[in-house]
């Protein structure tokens, strides 16, 4: 274990992992988490400016939980957050739609490399060098 200052009040704890803060921190946080989610449940149309004043939580905090898609607010609300690669505003998470199927298309062919050489053909597996080991000669 490491031990760590909290980033929140500076006390001293033993670092577990996840968030930087101590364990006191983290509980305040989570009860404050659970006061908005109830908030935003009770009035879905609320802007985050607003969720934010009534229950003395900043916008960075409620942005975060958003990305972390911990906190979502209805469809019909005008709150949303950007996309971390396009800036398109979306709802909940990091990234918008086309952003995620482009990364995943990217990480694919970035796979699928492997089988192709430099000069663009692909690898001819059947025509590669092969060994045999002892068991194998012992039968011929």
């Amino acid at each position: 274990m490491e031990v760590r200052n909290c980033n929140s009040c500076g006390r001293i704890y033993n670092y577990i992992g996840g968030m930087p803060v101590c364990p006191i921190c983290r509980n305040e946080l989570e009860e404050k988490f659970q006061q908005v989610k109830k908030y935003i449940r009770e009035h879905p149309y609320a802007q985050i400016y607003d969720v934010s004043e009534e229950n003395g939580v900043s916008i960075n905090q409620i942005k975060q939980w958003i990305r972390e898609e911990r906190l979502t607010f209805s469809k019909e609300s005008d709150v949303g957050i950007d996309c971390e690669n396009c800036g398109t505003m979306i709802k909940t998470g990091k990234y918008c739609n086309s952003c995620k199927v482009e990364m995943v298309n990217t990480f694919t062919s970035a796979y699928n490399t492997n089988t192709i050489q430099e000069d663009g053909t692909k690898k001819d597996t059947k025509t590669r060098m092969r060994y045999f080991n002892q068991d194998k000669l012992k039968k011929y």
